[in-house]
């Protein structure tokens, strides 16, 4: 029977409660909702939803299994239980193994199948024997449990040892027994049996059993001009000459080399996983102070809400620039690091997640970087920003590490495109959950938390999910890096506002929050040498005002802020006077304010402006005067930033074009100067920024819903249909049969559709399966043609 076919019979005889279990450690299957229990079967046994949930495996899970996929055979009938795999595995008792094997069968893995056919007879049997779904043991790719593949299929695939596998048996007098070997089947199969026996590698020299050692965990190895040293019958006093000889070893090509599977289990004692990976982990037993660790993720929190917000300041009065490959150039983050009195690992943290965060959004027709939502951002509590933001990079699928600054180089621009990861999300969510479970795990005393390091974490996820650790080894430290600058760590430790943010639980991280970080204040201390300290973080207008008036320098909430005669002249130049700075100051000062200050800034005002410069892009003139005069004062008008400079001229900052364009709304008839340059459109872009805002943060549900599951099982067992003719199960069903045809090297009957939708039944041979098409054998004409699996309506077996 078809293994999609058995696992829907399977599925539809399980209860709601195992189902429930199903759909919460594999949601992809009910996302979106399959109509009959074939269909749910057919996604189960997909390529994309078996890799998931091989993620999803412990490392004796995963060991088991792979050794259930090498002891059984569906095509055979050759099925597995706890019984066999005891046997093939070590140091697992009957129990463990059936544990094992029912959890694989809750997660749709596995199947219940018939015996084998000499047990099958036998009355009595209470063994639950084991199939594995269609497409695992191509999933788990060509090396299950790390040993390589049989004679027979290396014959297959390699030309030139299939050549060579008859002189390697027949100069083996053990291999041969007796008998001349012409055929490399033949050749094959007296090697698997030879290769089998502990006399093949008792025969083989010292220096050759030290070389088959270091294959014990992975079956291939990268062996020089391997293909010119095989020499059967010669001698030769080179190890990897003698194992390649003796077919111990066989060439893959001339740089390549595979350990047979054989030879594999011969030097695991015959057994396919030695010995089961039981037990997790010792827990970390580092530990940190609870205090240390609030303090370093409220430091780390203050700064990174500092340094966005200076962002967003920044890029307010000034765009950040791209390159033409996209991305944030060095000239441009050299700069920006300077703005911000940062590092420029935190410059670039900051541009992220103010990008993430929608603080700053890209202007598709300039290429610039404009703070869009930095108003918004600056008119929420620091509590609410830091949720923001927290939010924003746990769900980003971009990985800002990627852009700092490595040991070994090859950094990438900041919010280019290379720095994007689909799996950014998924990968930094586990690995800070990982993180959690082992401080959990080691639990806290005396007032102090689980220090847990990237070493930690890394064997922690080996055991629990191997497959997945593999995809997260090249951004673990990375990850680490940015929580640590996040707040999401502190001093090595998991902060309560990282979990809080982790399990969605924003009403609790607010008030926590409100309770433990420091607030703004808006006053500041004014000194008689020209200073002002920040006695802690400023209110974000105090501080955008105060950064006009001086010059910051030094980082951290005690800023010191100097006043200088070029500083004043830079906020004359944006729109104050004396008036307005001493008013300013006199209002935010703890005290007065000091004589030196207050004389600098009277006496810059009075040097201030006896020379003037502004700037114009376009001119009106007319010889009528009062018709300039009433339209200086007209409301529509106020957006070209008019200016008169005499009774019968007035300036723009707006071009010619926009000028003109505001003129004829206005029912006036303007005749534009055609010898005019145009300038850069003014606000170009305003359009899409004023669509753009914040990304407000959402809880997210890792599994679907109550209601949702519910109702798929309702859906589900009011259907009937376990026979795979649905619409969704027939193209896996008829995918399945190929499959199967290809192993067994069969014929199949296929019920073809051209592109006029006419149909015709053919018996073809298939060889080859892959990306939605199937290559075939025609044996009428002897050619091979491609055909789109899509077009095939029907398959069977001939």
């Amino acid at each position: 029977m078809s293994s999609i076919r058995a696992l829907a019979e399977e599925l539809a005889a399980r209860g709601n409660d195992s189902l429930r279990r199903l759909f919460a450690v594999r949601p992809d299957l009910i996302t979106p909702g399959v109509p009959d229990f074939a269909a749910l079967a057919a996604r189960a046994c997909a390529r994309v939803s078996l890799q998931r949930a091989l993620e999803t495996l412990s490392k004796p899970q995963l060991e088991v299994l792979e050794a259930l996929v090498l002891t059984t055979d569906e095509d055979e009938g050759r099925s597995g239980s706890a019984v066999e795999l005891r046997h093939a595995v070590g140091n697992a008792t009957l129990g463990t193994l059936d544990s094992i094997l029912a959890e694989l069968s809750q997660l749709a893995l596995i199947y219940r199948a018939d015996p084998p056919d000499s047990i099958h007879s036998a009355s009595g049997s209470r063994r639950r024997y084991y199939q594995p779904v269609a497409r695992v043991r191509e999933v788990l790719g060509s090396y299950p449990a790390g040993l390589g593949r049989c004679y027979t299929e290396l014959t297959s695939v390699s030309q030139f040892f299939a050549e060579r596998a008859p002189g390697i048996v027949n100069s083996i007098p053990a291999a041969a027994q007796q008998q001349h070997v012409e055929h490399h089947i033949a050749a094959a199969y007296a090697l698997e049996r030879w290769a089998a026996l502990p006399e093949a590698l008792e025969s083989a020299p010292a220096k050759a059993r030290e070389v088959l050692a270091k294959f014990t965990n992975w079956p291939v190895g990268a062996v020089p001009h391997a293909e010119a040293r095989v020499k059967p019958g010669r001698r030769t006093d080179n190890p990897v000459d003698w194992l390649l000889s003796h077919g111990l070893l066989v060439p893959l090509d001339d740089e390549h080399v595979e350990l047979p599977r054989p030879v594999g289990l011969a030097l695991r004692g015959g057994r396919i996983v030695p010995e089961l990976s039981l037990d997790p982990p010792a827990p970390p037993v580092g530990s940190t102070s609870t205090a240390l660790r609030r303090n370093a993720a409220l430091g780390a929190i203050s700064e990174v809400l500092r340094l966005v917000s200076a962002l967003a300041v920044e890029a307010g009065e000034r765009a950040v620039e791209t390159l033409r490959a996209g991305g944030v150039g060095t000239r441009e983050l050299r700069r920006l690091t300077t703005a911000l009195r940062a590092d420029p690992d935190q410059t670039v943290l900051a541009l992220e997640l103010a990008a993430a965060a929608g603080i700053i959004t890209l202007d598709v027709d300039t290429s610039l970087w404009r703070a869009t939502g930095a108003d918004e951002w600056l008119s929420l509590s620091r509590p609410e920003q830091w949720l923001v933001v927290a939010s924003a990079w746990l769900d980003s699928p971009r990985v800002p590490s990627l852009a700092m600054s490595p040991e070994g180089g090859g950094q990438l621009a900041p919010l280019s495109g290379e720095g994007q990861r689909p799996d950014a999300a998924a990968v930094r969510r586990r690995i800070l959950e990982a993180a959690a479970e082992l401080s959990s795990e080691a639990g806290s005393q005396d007032g102090r938390a689980v220090v847990v390091t990237a070493a930690d974490i890394r064997t922690r996820l080996e055991w629990a999910q191997p497959r997945l650790a593999r995809r997260l080894r090249g951004l673990l430290d990375g990850v680490l890096a940015e929580a640590t600058m996040m707040g999401f760590l502190g001093s090595g430790a998991v902060t309560r506002a990282g979990a809080a943010v982790l399990h969605g639980d924003f009403d609790g991280l607010l008030a926590f929050l409100e309770e433990v970080l420091p607030r703004s204040v808006d006053k500041i201390l004014l000194q008689a040498d020209l200073t002002a300290v920040a006695p802690g973080y400023l209110e974000p207008g105090l501080a955008r005002r105060l950064a006009l008036l001086a010059d910051p320098e030094g980082r951290g909430p005690a800023t010191i802020y100097r006043f200088s005669a070029a500083s004043l002249r830079r906020a004359l130049d944006a729109g104050e006077d004396a008036a307005s700075i001493s008013a300013f100051l006199a209002q935010h000062a703890e005290t007065t304010v000091p004589q030196p200050l207050a004389y600098l800034v009277e006496d810059t005002a009075a040097r201030y402006g006896r020379i003037r410069v502004g700037r114009a892009g376009s001119f009106i003139t007319s010889d009528d005067e009062a018709s300039l005069a009433a339209l200086l004062h007209e409301g529509a008008a106020q957006q070209l930033g008019l200016t008169q400079i005499a009774p019968t001229v007035l300036v723009s900052n707006a071009t010619p074009q926009e000028v003109a364009l505001v003129l004829r709304e206005l029912g006036l008839a303007p005749a534009v100067d055609s010898s005019l340059d145009p300038m850069v459109k003014l606000q170009r872009g305003r359009g899409a920024a004023a669509s753009s805002g914040l990304v407000r943060p959402t809880p997210r549900l890792a599994v679907p819903s109550q209601d949702d599951v519910e109702a798929q099982l309702a859906v589900l067992r009011n259907q009937s249909a376990v026979t795979g003719n649905g619409d969704e199960a027939a193209p896996m069903l008829g995918i399945e049969t190929l499959q199967k045809a290809i192993r067994l090297k069969r014929a199949v009957r296929l019920n073809i559709v051209d592109a006029l939708g006419n149909s015709t039944v053919e018996e073809l041979r298939p060889v080859s399966i892959s990306a939605g098409r199937v290559r075939v054998f025609d044996p009428e004409r002897e050619t091979e043609r491609v055909l789109s699996v899509h077009r095939i309506i029907d398959v069977e077996l001939a």
